[in-house]
């Protein structure tokens, strides 16, 4: 069992006892918290609250724990249902409401949930934030409605095709070139709430002929729900038969997106980013941010436009952040997730198969011939259990001292710079792992310097 508290929520397995797991206890107690944070800095007013969950099994349990608790501090509630993450978001400010939830665990497996937690501006909390809601639930400091006072909840099931309405109306969306592209669109939405609002999107921008793998919104994911070429073999085996044009690939709440060549090859869910910023910066100038793990292709492909490339911590609401104080007009994480400020500040699959699509019909190539004009890296993904009691900071202390002489980032964990490639280290905000990132000009040397990593860990 494990229960995570971290920059990215509150996150865990289902089941167990209270404390070592996402029990109903502990959903009750992280939601009181929350609630009781937006009552203290908005003392005075009635407040409201937008809820959305991913299709996980365990989804309606614990969605019901939010709402009700919720309720029973007085807050009234907008209950979206089955919601993306980047559709709550939006929600959140469609409405005008004081924050948001959203039930979900991403990428995580199926015996995982989470609650996600949103302030007004439907962002992620600040690292303050998040630890003054931790806070209030250590010491359980609130105090309940009476009767006469509970919040109201409204259901609410309008907003997927609001939702697609504000990716239409953007400048660089072009449902029309894409309609005359009539590419053939895979899709793989692994049996969750990409499963409801992926087929729409395309229809609405013009793609006639989709091809659809686990697209009914039932929870029983069709396979581990992180989108990684070792996961996705049956789309990849779908466009290589050469039904397709292309192939997306979504997380359970939609705010990653992984592409599928014509081939049957990996666009790369790095390059999704580095794709969809290079069609943005030929547009809008302006900035650029990604996380200390992401490709520094992106870094390459910002200053070919004459732009300022900016690097932030892993987690979203650190990428958003930077991107403010930059000016940034794209940005987002490595794993797929695309930030476009001009609809919201939210990683959002969405917006990212709306981009992408206009950019490669306007560019008249195949998926591959599109991914050849990028710059080329290669990225290798490590993770390591760290089991409790793990002295995480000994094991920075060596990798320091092995790398001792290069340029080494320590914002998160610590990053150091090799010759054209990197190697970072870090404690994962979503998983009881160390994940270790590098990346060099091959494959080769990518597993090089992640292998001295793991070393070091292995010894540790």
């Amino acid at each position: 069992m494990a229960l995570i508290k971290s920059i990215s929520g509150i996150r865990g397995t289902i089941g167990g006892k209270p404390g070592e797991g996402l029990t109903p206890p502990d959903v009750v107690k992280f939601s009181a918290a929350y609630g009781t944070w937006l009552i203290r800095r908005n003392e005075g007013r009635r407040l409201r609250v937008v809820v959305g969950r991913d299709a996980r099994r365990s989804g309606p349990i614990v969605s019901s724990l939010v709402i009700n608790t919720l309720r029973s501090l007085g807050i009234d509630i907008i209950d979206l249902g089955l919601a993306a993450t980047p559709t709550v978001e939006l929600a959140v400010t469609g409405t005008k409401s004081d924050g948001g939830i959203i039930v979900t665990a991403s990428h995580n497996p199926a015996e995982w949930n989470a609650l996600k937690l949103l302030d007004g501006n439907g962002i992620f909390l600040s690292a303050d934030d998040g630890n003054e809601v931790l806070d209030i639930a250590a010491g359980e400091d609130f105090s309940f409605s009476a009767i006469d006072d509970t919040g109201t909840v409204v259901q609410d099931d309008t907003w997927n095709r609001k939702h697609i309405e504000m990716i239409l109306a953007l400048e660089l969306v072009d449902p029309e070139i894409i309609g005359k592209a009539d590419f053939t669109v895979a899709i793989d939405c692994i049996n969750s709430v990409g499963g409801i609002i992926v087929p729409d999107l395309l229809k609405a921008l013009g793609v006639k002929k989709i091809l659809e793998l686990n697209t009914k919104a039932d929870g029983f994911f069709a396979h581990n729900p992180e989108p990684l070429p070792h996961n996705l073999k049956d789309i990849s085996e779908l466009t290589a038969g050469g039904k397709a044009d292309l192939g997306f690939v979504v997380d359970p709440d939609v705010d990653r997106l992984a592409i599928i060549c014509e081939d049957g090859s990996m666009f790369g869910e790095e390059y999704t980013l580095v794709a969809v910023s290079d069609y943005v910066l030929k547009h809008s100038p302006g900035n650029t941010v990604s996380n200390l793990s992401s490709t520094r292709a992106l870094k390459d492909v910002t200053e070919k436009y004459g732009y300022r490339y900016y690097s932030a911590a892993v987690g979203e609401i650190n990428v958003v952040e930077e991107m403010i104080k930059r000016g940034a007009v794209i940005g987002g994480e490595g794993n797929g997730g695309v930030i476009y400020p001009e609809l919201h500040y939210g990683r959002d699959a969405l917006a990212g198969i709306a981009l992408f699509l206009t950019h490669l019909a306007r560019s008249g190539m195949k998926v591959s011939e599109l991914r050849r004009l990028y710059p080329d890296y290669v990225i290798t993904k490590r993770k390591i259990d760290l089991p409790g009691g793990t002295d995480f900071t000994m094991i920075l202390d060596r990798v320091r001292e092995k790398f001792r002489g290069h340029q080494i980032d320590e914002r998160d964990g610590l990053r150091i710079e090799h010759h054209e490639g990197w190697v970072q280290v870090r404690k994962s905000n979503t998983e009881p792992v160390i994940r270790i990132y590098a990346e060099g000009r091959s494959l080769e040397e990518a597993d090089g310097l992640a292998e001295e990593i793991i070393d070091i860990v292995k010894k540790s």
